[in-house]
């Protein structure tokens, strides 16, 4: 069912023990939504634990640190900015979710939704539920919220990024957030591990449909000669997108099993939440995933026929 956010905020208000779930693989937006909405339920008083299915990627440390870990019986549990169940990676089909809090046009809508697809950002919608659960936003709230909106816009790059956007973005500096060192870290912060993934995954990049459809392939061969890993990965899906007359940019991360996740980035000719339908995944317009069971050169060749027939 589709809820308002005055309804989101009295369902989090007349419930207990709330287990939040952030998708597989996290991001910023999916953790700053999680342990932003985890410190106001806990200044409300509330018993609350949130949990991802991975291990989460070290540089996000500051936005939890100071939260004690807490192994919880829920009795209330919330997904954010998961369109789907089975982003939650391994932790799909263990709770019955009662709660979605997400952004994305391709939600499947599995629970009481509260679903705003014309926002860049989950943790956009997160301000919004905090204050109207009455709570004031302290300085670690405020960088949790702000950590999702500058990650989901690219530090404030992307077309989707709204006015409404700055405008919080600039109340949340005021709350607090260290602004500067976050995007630091989120921007201009890389581990040698990571330099050689990237300068290995630069290598592999290969062009097609003239030049305007190009694709970065990274194998688990590259994490073992780097010593990299897939959590490091969510950094390059960008750089496709980066050569001048690529119009669609394609990420293939070969995954231990040998099936593999594809990250899609366009602009506004190709919706690239439609095109990662069309294997099963979803996202946003200029920004999606899909995955395969098949190798990745197999997947390679399945989008590009795709995107070539699209880009005619």
């Amino acid at each position: 069912m589709r809820i308002n956010v005055e309804q989101c905020a009295k369902l989090l208000k007349d419930n207990d023990d709330i287990l939040i779930l952030t998708h597989a693989h996290p991001d910023g937006d999916t953790l700053g939504c999680g342990f932003a909405l985890c410190r106001a339920l806990m200044k409300m008083g509330k018993i609350v634990s949130v949990i991802n299915a991975d291990e989460i990627p070290k540089k996000y440390d500051y936005l939890y640190e100071d939260i004690a870990p807490m192994i919880i019986k829920p009795n209330y549990v919330v997904a954010v900015d998961v369109a789907t169940e089975t982003l939650l990676g391994e932790l799909n089909g263990k709770y019955h979710i009662d709660l979605c809090i997400d952004h994305h046009s391709t939600n499947t809508e599995y629970a009481d939704n509260l679903l705003l697809n014309d926002v860049p950002a989950a943790c956009q919608i997160i301000y919004d539920v905090i204050r109207e659960l009455g709570v004031e936003i302290d300085s670690r709230m405020a960088s949790c919220l702000y950590t999702g909106l500058t990650t989901d816009t690219g530090c404030f790059r992307y077309a989707s990024t709204t006015a409404d956007t700055y405008r919080i973005a600039a109340d949340l500096i005021e709350l607090g957030a260290d602004n500067g060192k976050i995007n630091r870290i989120m921007f201009e912060t890389k581990t040698k591990t990571f330099a050689n993934l990237e300068r290995l995954a630069l290598d592999s990049m290969e062009f097609f449909a003239d030049d305007r459809v190009a694709v970065i392939t990274i194998t688990q061969e590259m994490y073992e000669k780097t010593g990299s890993n897939e959590q490091e990965t969510e950094a390059i899906a960008p750089l496709t997108r980066q050569v001048e007359g690529v119009e669609v940019g394609i990420t293939i991360r070969e995954k231990v099993d040998g099936s593999c996740k594809a990250s899609i980035r366009t602009f506004e000719k190709v919706n690239a939440a439609e095109l990662a339908k069309m294997f099963g995944g979803g996202g946003h317009p200029q920004a999606a995933a899909c995955r395969f069971d098949c190798g990745v050169v197999e997947a390679k060749n399945q989008l590009v026929d795709k995107v070539e027939s699209l880009l005619k």
